[in-house]
């Protein structure tokens, strides 16, 4: 498998795949409270899609008190995300983080394009029977978080940053917390 632009990685054997996440998964901290095997890959975009972010069956996040992310096909846009090399044994964990056995999210295959045009196959998830609504102003910090940390482009980076949020104030998980202060003390 080609991986030009991405970063040097051994390359997959039948214990690893790669996994194209857009939303909270962006940030490296986030993604291994459940799976650390994850590994930077690179950056890539998937194109002729849309970011979203929803209510699966009408029903508020209780983890991030707001919609949470999806895409959608949509011609002529795109979603940049990171590619994480991941270990088979967390798939479980990826699985149920996402929700794919309440019906949350189900498993899709993406063909993502590299910074250095080449195109490589993912798992991702895409949320079904959902409502869209804003996200909660913690959950924008932590996609924006992953954004910066991972170099997706700055154009998209300011997409993110002009989301507007909903106006809940209140606490998220307090692991989520513990992320989003150490996140604003490395940018003081």
């Amino acid at each position: 498998m080609e991986n030009s632009g991405c970063k040097d990685v051994p390359g997959l054997d039948e214990e690893s795949f790669l996994y194209f996440a857009y939303g909270s998964n962006l940030l490296t901290e986030r993604i291994h409270l459940r799976n650390p095997s994850a590994a930077f890959f690179c950056v890539a975009r998937l194109q002729d899609f849309k970011l979203d972010f929803g209510n699966s069956q009408g029903k508020t996040s209780q983890t991030w008190h707001g919609g949470i992310a999806t895409i959608f096909q949509s011609p002529g846009d795109e979603v940049w995300g990171v590619v994480w090399k991941m270990n088979k044994s967390n798939l479980n964990s990826l699985d149920e983080q996402e929700g794919v056995k309440s019906g949350m999210y189900v498993v899709i295959e993406v063909k993502v394009a590299t910074q250095g045009g080449r195109e490589i196959t993912c798992r991702s998830y895409l949320m079904t029977n959902y409502e869209s609504a804003p996200p909660s102003p913690q959950y924008k910090k932590i996609i924006c978080m992953g954004a910066k940390e991972n170099g997706l482009p700055l154009e998209y980076q300011e997409k993110l940053k002009a989301i507007e949020p909903n106006d809940y104030t209140g606490k998220v998980s307090e692991e989520i917390e513990d992320i989003i202060k150490k996140g604003e003390t490395q940018t003081l």
